[in-house]
């Protein structure tokens, strides 16, 4: 095989992800120190004002329930993380683009017009549709394996995308999914792909691969030749035998 790709390192990507951690507690810190309504950072659909929150959405969360916070901050740390390691040639292109979209996407589409959407559940949901939809299309065992690992830590959240809990920000995590999965297939030529076999890149090259079946034939008919020839050259030997002129009679001499 040719071509083997190479991740990064989970060093620099655990510490990629802990920037983004960091700044979203520390949003959540400044909202208890100051008196300025920071969920008006969050996405208000279709208001000029709301725009603000295709950026901020992500960092600002609930400051009377921690549990918000809590519960965002694992999921967001292990799938960027693995974005990080995993992707890293695209991972910075892929998380920004993927950031944005989701909430512009939450700004068009939400339907709450005087409802601020906040909290990082668009992004998680981003990330997770995205790296799991990227590692079924590329093939690739170790991206496939995260997939598995995905879907089954995180499988039960496709239940997120509908109307089902109330002050849920459901249409923020379609937004995310949608986008996660557009995402993969626009790049799935991009960053790490299966590693391909000899005869792949040769066919790619214009290099026929050997007629194998055809050799093999030619070569039987080789040897039956052969075989032919020397049955011809034995049959044609001749034995030729000299007669005996040694006297036969052995009587004694008188």
């Amino acid at each position: 095989m040719r071509n083997i790709p190479t991740f990064g390192s989970w060093s620099s990507s655990f510490a990629n992800a802990g920037f983004f951690l960091a700044a979203m507690w520390l949003f959540f810190w400044a909202q208890h120190l100051f008196a300025f309504d920071f969920y008006k950072l969050g996405v208000l659909p279709r208001t000029f004002s709301g725009l603000i929150g295709v950026i901020f959405m992500p960092f600002i969360h609930s400051k009377r329930e921690i549990e918000h916070i809590v519960n965002n901050s694992l999921p967001a740390f292990l799938l960027m993380s693995s974005l990080f390691y995993y992707y890293k040639e695209i991972a910075w292109k892929v998380l920004l683009l993927g950031w944005i979209f989701t909430g512009a996407f939450l700004w068009v589409f939400a339907q709450d017009f005087g409802r601020y959407h906040i909290g990082m559940s668009g992004v998680i949901y981003f990330l997770a549709a995205f790296l799991f939809t990227s590692g079924v299309i590329r093939k690739y065992l170790p991206l496939q394996a995260l997939s598995l690992f995905i879907v089954f830590l995180y499988g039960s959240m496709v239940w997120g995308i509908f109307p089902m809990q109330e002050k849920v920000s459901w249409e923020g995590h379609f937004s995310g999914m949608l986008v996660g999965l557009v995402m993969a297939f626009f790049h799935r030529q991009k960053g790490p792909q299966r590693p391909k076999y000899q005869y792949e890149i040769e066919k790619e090259m214009g290099i026929e691969p050997p007629d194998l079946e055809g050799m093999y034939n030619q070569r039987l008919l080789e040897i039956e030749e052969e075989q032919r020839k020397t049955r011809e050259s034995i049959s044609e030997i001749v034995y030729h035998y000299k007669p005996n002129d040694t006297p036969n009679d052995k009587s004694p001499q008188p």
